[in-house]
């Protein structure tokens, strides 16, 4: 069983007060020092600004801080300026003349400066360390400072840094050295992480590899904005790296990195160093499970790439155009297929294909093949073709096989530009069934393919750590790499046994070695079917309380899958995908048809179908908009819903008649305002009185919710509610929207992270103000994780939908803990100061 933390942490830890004239400056102080500990904070008390909110320092306030977190360890009390000394001391007095806890421990107070003394203190009490250290490493945090500043030649502890005394147009030169510790080193995701950061300030910075084979060779060194040139490092983990930024905002940039660094790139890092991995010969398993099944053969499509001569070219600038319009096309591609990853693997999976879009908008790649054929006049097939071949062949040279595997993103990102290049672009999901045999498999192709028919995946070449390979793994698809060239002459139509745990390829097996491998594969899906048999029954707390525990679909095979999987309900139907990708909308007939299909495959349990939610990054061509700046902030949703009342009439219409013979909730999506949901109801009365329900009153059985994604409906919810049965949190736009950032913009999306306490807090409310008028649901990416379950319950949450596969997983984690000790998690997450903070309390989960 889960017990979470006290609200009060470990007794065994130094106490912290920052004392300022400011509270607002205090918090933020206190948010950058909790950011920056990596493990559970030590207890820290605010004593700052007056009871009228004016500034100033107050002692008896002071005092009391002091005491809330006095313990046997001490407490250290880090301050601004002028009075805050003061009433700190006079806080002291204070206490030896009142009741000063007899187990206290001293007070110290420190004259560190306020930023960088807090940073300081909390990480070092974070890990236990006695005060005099804590008071000794505060004291001396100013020195990071000043040593990059120029005027210090006492390095602070764990990085070095320095300024150069040239200047370039009153920019300055910084300069700083980093140990990367991350599992795969400076690879693609953390690579990305630092491109994009570095993107977002006015300088430009280079990263020199200081632990390569030539320190100071051309090879070494990389533009910090160029994803390319700074995955090619070969940055291993436990190299050492120099980071120079060179611009107004330098010195910036340079403190964002550090705390990139220190946040390991916000991947988790092994407790032991990091052997690199080697080279593998032979076949090697990248996914594991058994498939036996028909080879079926992908075989990759080749592109005519070859040298042609200018008098080739229509003209320099057609074919500039040309390599644009097929760049911009591979976007819209990559951004549908990491949709429908996210679907299907979750939004981790699917962070896979950020790398590709950075790729598309990388200098070192796109920028080569512009200069190309502007400066050399090459055709733009040729040019690109040759840019994809510099790049990743300075990948494929790289000495570590993870770093080696990102030259097939190269090469995956390589080929589909060239697709449209060639007028012959990759289309949707990948029609193949058995063992499929190729080459190799980009992401694209991996995604693509239906895990229900395909059983195993063998490749020639390729590497277990690739992309492909990491998709294979979420989808549950056997995969070995490595087989050798042989493999792809097998004929069509053989049976190939695959076993993706040990890497074992064998070519028309004998029946004997057939049955023994079908033994361990009923024996493996016999323990995975014993976990599916606990999902079918309801998930009830310790202490007896039930959370139904739905799914989240898009078609009628979803729907069976859910009821597989031991899914309570559909806590979501995205009916867009009936609207998508067609000259005019579906009728109210196919729609019905629809509708009730999947109704019917849930056999009695209670299906949501959402209304139309296209706009934005899903717009449809027979629902017309002007052209928006920022379309997620424009008419989507409800909003485009209600603007083509015949259109949204006709869908209500078939879910009405679905509800009258299945229970059914119909839910709008992105409600803002009263008016607007007000307003979708009447359309909802006036369709279900023109389907024969008398006077609009909707069948016995269908309920009425609505999605709380936006902050202003969280704010109303309590007058949205009366109209309500169920109100619905989209976690993922709530989180979007809650801190203006764009999920998609890799520059933000970390941003926009559910476990921010803000959402949690604006979740807290929803299920405040719904009480008992309402039933309160969960239906974003959050809902897919065990410890997020719990933590939901803690928030008041009675209802989850996730992906099918995440049912047995969390419903068994609810089991295990009461409501009660829920709620203490949730009240310990709404007092951190990031998302970071509330992921530690989770990690003691099981």
């Amino acid at each position: 069983m889960f017990s979470p933390p006290a609200i009060r942490n470990s007794p065994e830890m130094v106490g912290i007060v920052v004392v300022s004239h400011s509270h607002r400056l205090a918090e933020a102080a206190v948010e950058l020092a909790l950011q920056m500990a990596q493990a559970t904070p030590p207890p820290i008390e605010i004593a700052a600004g007056l009871d009228d909110g004016a500034v100033g320092t107050d002692a008896v306030r002071v005092k009391q801080a002091i005491d809330n977190v006095a313990s046997g360890d001490g407490v250290l009390v880090v301050m601004d300026l002028g009075s805050a000394v003061m009433s700190a001391e006079m806080a002291l007095e204070l206490r030896d003349s009142g009741r000063g806890g007899p187990g206290d421990g001293p007070v110290v107070l420190s004259a560190a400066p306020l930023v960088e003394g807090l940073v300081a203190a909390v990480a070092l009490a974070a890990n236990g360390a006695p005060l005099s250290e804590v008071a000794e490493e505060a004291g001396r945090a100013g020195l990071a400072k000043t040593t990059v500043l120029g005027r210090s030649t006492a390095p602070p502890s764990g990085a070095t840094g320095s300024v150069d005394a040239a200047r370039t147009g009153g920019a300055p030169i910084v300069r700083a050295e980093f140990v990367i510790s991350n599992e795969h080193g400076l690879h693609a995701r953390p690579a990305a992480r630092f491109v994009a950061t570095s993107r977002r300030f006015d300088a430009e910075v280079s990263v020199r590899n200081l632990s390569g084979p030539d320190p100071s060779g051309p090879r070494a060194v990389a533009d910090g904005r160029s994803l390319g040139a700074l995955s090619t490092l070969g940055v291993l983990p436990g190299h050492r790296v120099e980071v120079t930024a060179k611009g107004r905002q330098a010195q910036e940039l340079l403190a964002a990195i550090a705390t990139l660094v220190s946040h390991h790139f916000d991947e988790p890092v092994a407790a032991a160093p990091i052997t690199p991995l080697h080279p593998t010969v032979g076949p090697t398993g990248a996914s594991p499970g058994i498939g036996i099944g028909p080879k079926t053969s992908i075989v990759a499509a080749t592109y005519a790439v070859g040298s042609s001569t200018p008098g080739d070219l229509p003209t320099k600038v057609s074919e500039a155009d040309r390599l644009s319009a097929a760049i911009e096309a591979t976007r819209a591609e990559v951004s549908d297929v990491r949709g429908r990853v996210a679907e299907v693997a979750g939004e981790d999976e699917a962070a896979i294909f950020d790398a590709h879009f950075l790729l598309l908008d990388d200098e070192e790649l796109t920028g080569r093949a512009r200069r190309l054929v502007e400066e050399d006049e090459m055709p733009a097939a040729s040019a690109w073709g040759a840019a994809v071949s510099e790049l990743a062949a300075r990948f494929s040279a790289l000495p570590d096989p993870y770093m080696r595997a990102r030259a097939q993103d190269v090469k995956a990102v390589g080929d589909q530009v060239l697709a449209h290049l060639a007028g012959s672009p990759a289309s949707g999901p990948v029609r193949a069934a058995g063992v499929v045999v190729a080459g190799e498999l980009t992401p694209a192709q991996i995604a693509g393919l239906d895990p229900a028919q395909v059983v195993a995946i063998v490749t020639s070449s390729g590497s277990a750590a690739s992309h492909a390979s990491i998709l294979a793994r979420s989808m549950g698809i056997p995969k070995v790499v490595g087989a050798g060239i042989d493999i792809l002459n097998v004929a069509e139509g053989t049976t190939i046994l695959v076993d993706g745990s040990a890497g074992r390829v064998v070519v028309d097996p004998p029946s004997s070695l057939v049955e023994r491998y079908r033994r361990e594969a009923a024996a493996h899906r016999g323990r995975a079917a014993e976990l599916i048999e606990r999902a079918r029954r309801p998930a009830v707390t310790t202490d007896g309380v039930r959370v139904e525990v739905g799914a989240n679909i898009g078609r009628v095979e979803d729907a069976l899958e859910a009821v597989r999987y031991g899914a309570d309900a559909v806590g979501l139907l995205r009916t867009e995908i009936l609207f998508l990708d067609r000259a005019a909308p579906p009728d109210e007939t196919e729609q019905t048809a629809a509708y009730l299909s999947i109704a019917q495959a849930l056999d009695g349990r209670r299906l949501t179908v959402r209304t139309l939610d296209v706009g934005g990054d899903k717009p449809v061509p027979y629902l017309p908009q002007p052209p928006e700046a920022n379309p997620f902030l424009g008419r989507r949703g409800l909003r485009l819903s209600l603007g083509y009342p015949e259109v949204f009439k006709q869908q209500l219409r078939a879910i009405v008649r679905t509800g009258q013979e299945h229970p059914v909730t119909v839910l709008f999506p992105m409600v803002t305002t009263v008016g607007e949901l007000r307003s979708a109801r009447a359309l909802l009365s006036q369709a279900a009185g023109e389907v024969g329900c008398e006077g609009g009153r909707l069948p016995w059985r269908m309920e009425v919710g609505a999605m709380a994604e936006v902050p202003a409906f969280v704010l109303r919810a309590r007058a949205m509610v009366p109209m309500l049965d169920v109100v619905s949190i989209g976690s993922n736009d709530l989180a979007q929207y809650t801190t203006a950032a764009d999920r998609g913009n890799a520059d933000v999306a970390a941003l926009a992270d559910a476990l921010d306490p803000a959402v949690l807090r604006l979740i807290a409310e929803v299920t405040r103000a719904a009480g008992q008028k309402a039933r309160v649901t969960v239906c974003g990416e959050m809902a897919n994780e065990p410890g997020t379950a719990v933590l939901l319950l803690g928030l008041g949450v009675r209802q989850l939908s996730m992906t099918a596969r995440a049912v047995p997983e969390v419903k068994e984690a609810l089991r295990t803990v009461s409501v009660a000790r829920a709620r203490q998690l949730a009240k310990c997450a709404l007092r951190c100061h990031s998302a970071d903070g509330v992921r530690d309390l989770l990690a003691g989960l099981p």
